[in-house]
């Protein structure tokens, strides 16, 4: 079935009231960085955290009185679970979500507080797949899918249709690909609204299956990604034909460049955004030449991401950054030293963080020992200068990367 404007239209209409109707703002910020003028859509400000809620309320609406009382099931691992399940506590609709057995706490209870019996159930969202279906099947259940739905399809490009209202003036539209609902939807609207403006998505490296496809490739995905959102290895049988139709080309993005695009809105823009909710501004990020001059909208399409992921993430930044660096000094092994090393560090403004003092494993003589320490910078230029400021004093020190070091962090 081919989803229209129309039906786009008219799922707005069926959301309006009880779905955000999102911000989208400028950055200036970005836009300096990238050469482009960027707008963000702010899908992370949604009730439940991401764009997931609109194609939900959609297909929930639909439904006949029979199927809202029988109920329904869906499989997610996240998003789409939180969405179907906080729309169905609001229309009376009893709603079972199956979430693989490996899926963080924080998910299970955030889906859990909607009022959903939740089932953790296989070790991959195959088996958790699986199960629904037959709980589809066995307690005649609605199954509704994240993506290769007409309805969820129609609810999604709601954020494209907003968009484009706020912003005419787009030349590129860059969104994320999981199953492909988001850019489907996005597509139909945008190219209906401004026919000739160029969509790109954007898939994380480690699960190109949209790009594999395109190009005509064998499939070859998996592995752990901070976007598990989009960590999808086929997409919809719908939105496949749409993409093929009306999506320009496919990035791909890898973990750290979807990382440095996390802390990038943190820190920027106050924004919070999930892995997958970021893959759109990596992109950019990523090619910068590809955008230059052009006004691009960027959807950020979630924000609901683990705190210690966050934290993690955050980390990795610093350390990219060069604003948290691991320095090996080689002292020799007599007191007082550790405090003079320290000292030097302070008087360039440095900031210990951490100290681990090495004699056993050390790769110098007996009487000597090795420093390794963790010290808080401004940046790059700020490490040089408290490295030359230790060599000045004789010291031996090399700049550590993540896998030279031994101590803890």
């Amino acid at each position: 079935m081919t989803v229209t404007f129309a039906a786009i239209e008219e799922a707005r209409r069926c959301i309006a009231g009880a779905v955000a109707v999102t911000p989208c703002i400028a950055s200036p910020s970005l836009s300096r960085l990238t050469g482009a003028v960027i707008r963000l859509k702010l899908e992370n400000l949604q009730h439940t955290g991401s764009f997931k809620s609109r194609g939900a309320l959609v297909k929930l609406a639909g439904l006949t009185p029979e199927q809202r009382a029988r109920g329904v099931v869906a499989m997610s691992a996240g998003n789409h679970a939180q969405g179907v399940a906080y729309h169905a506590q609001r229309l009376g609709i009893p709603a079972t979500i199956v979430m693989p057995s490996f899926t963080p706490l924080a998910k299970v209870e955030g889906t859990r507080q909607y009022g959903a019996r939740v089932i953790l159930h296989g070790e991959g969202f195959e088996d958790a797949t699986a199960h629904a279906r037959r709980l589809e099947q066995e307690e005649g259940l609605t199954f509704v899918h994240p993506y290769d739905d007409p309805a969820i399809i129609a609810g999604q490009g709601t954020v494209g249709l907003e968009l484009l209202e706020a912003a005419a003036d787009l030349d590129v539209l860059v969104v994320p690909i999981g199953g492909g609902g988001l850019i489907a939807g996005c597509a139909i609207a945008a190219q209906h609204l401004k026919p000739g403006i160029e969509i790109i998505g954007v898939e994380a490296v480690l699960y190109p299956s949209v790009y594999r496809l395109l190009h005509h490739l064998p499939p070859d995905f998996g592995g752990p990604t901070v976007a598990e959102g989009i960590a999808v290895k086929q997409p919809g049988g719908l939105t496949l034909p749409v993409i093929e139709a009306l999506v320009a080309e496919v990035l791909l993005v890898g973990e750290d460049e979807i990382e440095a695009a996390m802390t990038r809105l943190l820190e920027t823009e106050k924004i919070v955004a999930e892995g997958a909710g970021a893959a759109a501004l990596a992109a950019v990020l990523a090619h910068p030449q590809r955008f230059t001059g052009r006004t691009v909208g960027i959807v950020v399409s979630g924000g609901n991401v683990d705190m210690r992921m966050l934290s993690s993430v955050i980390m990795h930044g610093l350390v990219r950054d060069g604003r948290i660096a691991r320095l090996r000094v080689a002292i020799t092994d007599q007191p007082g030293l550790l405090a003079k090393v320290a000292q030097l560090i302070g008087e360039a403004a440095g900031n210990i963080v951490e100290v681990h003092h090495g004699r056993a494993f050390s790769r110098l003589s007996a009487k000597s020992a090795e420093l390794e320490i963790i010290v808080e910078t401004r940046g790059p230029g700020h490490v040089r200068e408290i490295v030359n400021r230790l060599m000045a004093m004789g010291y031996t020190v090399s700049l550590l990367d993540a896998a030279e070091s031994t101590g803890s962090f």
